[in-house]
């Protein structure tokens, strides 16, 4: 006798269904975005321990400055796509129900003669209220981004940040700061570069700058230079000579604890290209060390590529390739001036400074030393 057929044998088994994730708690988030000469770039994070967790992001490349450096005006053209830029920002805002928030504008909005109409514009057409940061401003919260790379090594550490319209350099002495408590006391300058005495270590601002030379501005002053490795040499030493205000300890050279971070989307592409990815990988280049020769080599690399060669390089594409020429002008010299064997990589900026420095201030952070 044949067997019985078990009931419902050879039915289709009923799909598992994964639960819907949870949407952030709204009361948990905090946005930053910032405004620069040549992107719009925005995060919506929450606390997650000592650090800050991502829930929502934005990035596009709206070309601000365009013309500026000409006419003393942000363009028709260029305010135009900045604001439908910042109409997406404002729908992701509004879906994750955000309520602590910091929208910041830099260089270009600085300088451009009619910032003030367009902020007000902005806020006309996407309800959106930029605020216009001083350049102590962005360097700090640029530093602050970048406390966690400080080693426990580090006595001498300088900041850089390469932007579109200007670039900030600090110069930072942890000598009188106990190694564990380093990266804490970079954090804690989110109260000023000057704060009023504090019961903790604190980390001593020997010097700071802003250059108002970033990538686009570089680029535009040496626009009509045709050849490409005159471009370069020229761009690079015009940098030089514009950092001459800035030489904190210029008679004594950097000691064994110097550190530079450099934060940018110059360095994180250098920083690609020295590891070879075909595809951006944002857990191998944050954090990554890199010495003079290797960033030289990448350079090196970039000029025998030529314009043609790097808009079809992958890890520079056609948007950057003019852009990525100015960065490592500015990136060259800054290493002539300071050569090291510690150059950190930092895949963060303003917009995680002005996280960091707001939850910081609601104490959701851990360790409420920072």
């Amino acid at each position: 006798m044949a067997p019985k057929r078990p009931k419902g044998a050879g039915a289709f088994p009923k799909p598992v269904e994964s639960p819907a994730p949870k949407p952030p708690d709204p009361s948990t988030l905090y946005a930053a975005l910032d405004l620069g000469t040549n992107s719009c770039r925005m995060l919506i994070a929450q606390p997650k321990g000592s650090q800050i967790h991502v829930v929502d992001s934005f990035s596009k490349s709206v070309q601000l400055g365009s013309g500026l450096e000409s006419t003393g005006r942000l363009s028709r053209g260029s305010m135009r796509r900045t604001i439908q830029a910042m109409r997406i920002c404002q729908q992701k805002l509004k879906r994750h129900k955000v309520k602590r928030m910091r929208l910041v504008a830099t260089e270009a909005c600085r300088r451009a003669k009619n910032a003030r109409d367009f902020v007000r514009q902005v806020r006309r057409e996407s309800g959106l209220q930029l605020e216009i940061i001083q350049a102590e401003e962005e360097a700090r919260l640029a530093v602050i981004s970048c406390a966690p790379l400080v080693s426990m090594k580090t006595e001498q550490l300088l900041v850089v940040d390469i932007g579109g319209g200007s670039t900030e350099l600090v110069w930072i002495d942890l000598s009188s700061v106990p190694p564990i408590e380093r990266s804490r006391a970079i954090m804690r300058l989110r109260g000023g570069f000057h704060t009023a005495d504090s019961p903790f270590p604190a980390a001593k601002v020997v010097d700071w700058i802003s250059v108002p030379l970033g990538v686009a501005t570089l680029r535009d002053q040496f626009r009509d230079v045709e050849d490409d490795a005159a471009r370069f040499a020229l761009m690079s030493w015009f940098f030089e000579e514009n950092l001459s205000e800035f030489a904190p300890y210029k008679d004594a050279p950097p000691s064994e604890g110097f550190q530079i971070i450099g934060t940018s989307g110059t360095v994180t592409t250098v920083a690609a290209s020295h590891l070879g990815l075909r595809r951006y990988d944002r857990t191998k280049v944050d954090g990554l060390r890199m010495t003079s020769d290797q960033i030289d080599k990448v350079i090196r690399g970039y000029l025998d590529l030529g314009p043609k060669g790097r808009r079809n390089d992958p890890r520079i594409g056609q948007d950057r390739q003019a852009l990525i020429m100015s960065g490592s002008a500015i990136l060259q010299a800054l290493l002539r001036c300071w050569p090291t064997d510690r150059l950190s990589v930092a895949d963060r900026g303003l917009r995680e400074g002005l996280l960091y420095a707001q939850m910081s201030a609601d104490g959701v952070l851990e360790d409420g030393s920072f």
